[in-house]
């Protein structure tokens, strides 16, 4: 089935998922390096790995590069679990 409920053409909908289809062009050395360290074992599952990663790091990125902005902030109590009993190490 082609189309989604945003009217964007060229995607298929398995469930409640949309995954549009793209043709990249991928250094193939490239591509297997990052297939033997993410561990995948299709073309998809790395290239969706890698950007999920990128995604992570812009977001860690951004984030650091505002600690310490404000400098009006004060320090505030950090609430802890208190350890189980059942995981501690043997």
């Amino acid at each position: 089935m082609f189309g989604s409920a945003s009217g964007c053409r060229g995607t298929e909908k398995y469930g409640r998922i949309f995954r549009m289809k793209k043709t990249l062009h991928i250094d193939e050395k490239l591509l297997g390096e990052a297939r033997a360290v993410s561990g995948a074992t299709m073309d998809t599952e790395t290239v969706r790995l890698g950007l999920a990663a990128l995604v992570r790091h812009t977001a860690y990125e951004r984030l650091r590069a505002i600690r310490g902005s404000e400098p009006a902030a004060r320090a505030v109590r950090r609430r802890r679990e208190k350890p189980s009993r059942t995981n501690r190490p043997a």
